[in-house]
């Protein structure tokens, strides 16, 4: 097997997604202009030479101040009735990650996962992981109220109803960036899925499931249903397939590998990765490839 370099980078660079589910028709023009101003609220810090940690963090903020998205204000609601959120952020030059799950009282979670990027511990929950952010730095507080918003009052009332039966939102934002120095960050919020028992916590704030990121190779997020993302390791395993396909010339053959862990023939696990396509960041032509295989698969 003969390998091949790693392709020269574009740089900067910046993807962001705002979550894998069939929105409703009325919602849709919301979404694409909360994308847009991500990317360019983003943008403006990779624009103006600043790094590609700050340009995700961004750009995940300007989706949790938007209440049209499941992050931060406006997430969807567990089944107690208020929101629960979880973030995630990591760069991939010493793997530094922060990450906090089961915030209620705060207004950016990815701002409390980035103050806490330089503590030992990597994941926090709840409360002890606002009282470390509020010392570690600059986070902003709320009455968990202030999260919540009328329709997703309607829309968790709807899903009591019909005993879950009712669809919704079960995603999450997320953006990776490559800076100009060739720092690749990655970064994740959300309220998780709609209903859910309080305490549950999905893929987003757990490393190697909804985020990774290395220098050396690339970056990924992902979004979709949280338990199946766990149970993969998803956007590891893409980071590693990414390596593997440089190491030995070898195409990224994500579809075979989504054919084989699907042994009840279900299709579960292609409903977790259909929105990978949107979030993926390499430094070569071959992520076309992965697209299009991800793209039949959904």
């Amino acid at each position: 097997m003969r390998g091949m370099p790693m392709p020269e980078p574009r740089v900067p660079c910046l993807i962001v997604h705002t979550g894998a589910w069939d929105v409703p028709p009325d919602e849709r023009e919301a979404h694409r202009e909360g994308a847009r101003r991500a990317v360019l609220a983003g943008w403006r810090v990779l624009g103006g030479g600043g790094s590609a940690m700050d340009a995700v963090v961004t750009a995940i903020m300007a989706r949790e101040d938007d209440p049209a998205l499941n992050a931060g204000r406006g997430s969807v609601l567990c089944r107690e009735g208020w929101a629960e959120l979880d973030a995630a952020l990591m760069e991939g030059r010493a793997l530094r990650i922060g990450a906090v799950a089961g915030v209620r009282d705060v207004e950016n979670p990815i701002r409390l996962a980035q103050a806490l990027l330089a503590d030992a511990e990597i994941l926090l929950t709840g409360d002890a992981a606002v009282r470390r952010g509020e010392v570690a730095g600059d986070v902003r507080r709320c009455a968990p109220e202030h999260l919540v918003v009328p329709r997703e009052r309607a829309r968790l009332a709807a899903h009591l109803r019909s005993e879950g039966e009712v669809g919704g939102p079960a995603d999450t934002v997320g953006a990776v960036a490559l800076d100009a120095e060739r720092r690749l960050a990655a970064g994740t919020s959300t309220g998780g899925r709609p209903g859910k028992p309080s305490g549950r916590v999905g893929d987003a704030p757990v490393p190697g499931c909804g985020f990774y990121a290395d220098d050396r190779v690339g970056a990924a997020v992902c979004t979709g249903w949280g338990e199946d993302v766990l149970r993969f390791g998803l956007a590891r395993h893409l980071v590693d397939l990414i390596r593997v396909a440089y190491v030995v010339d070898a195409d990224l053959d994500w579809d075979t590998w989504l054919r084989s862990r699907d042994e009840d023939g279900t299709g579960c696990i292609s409903a977790s990765v259909a929105a990978l396509t949107l979030s993926v960041l390499e430094c070569g032509a071959r992520v076309p490839r992965l697209a299009s295989a991800l793209e039949r698969r959904g």
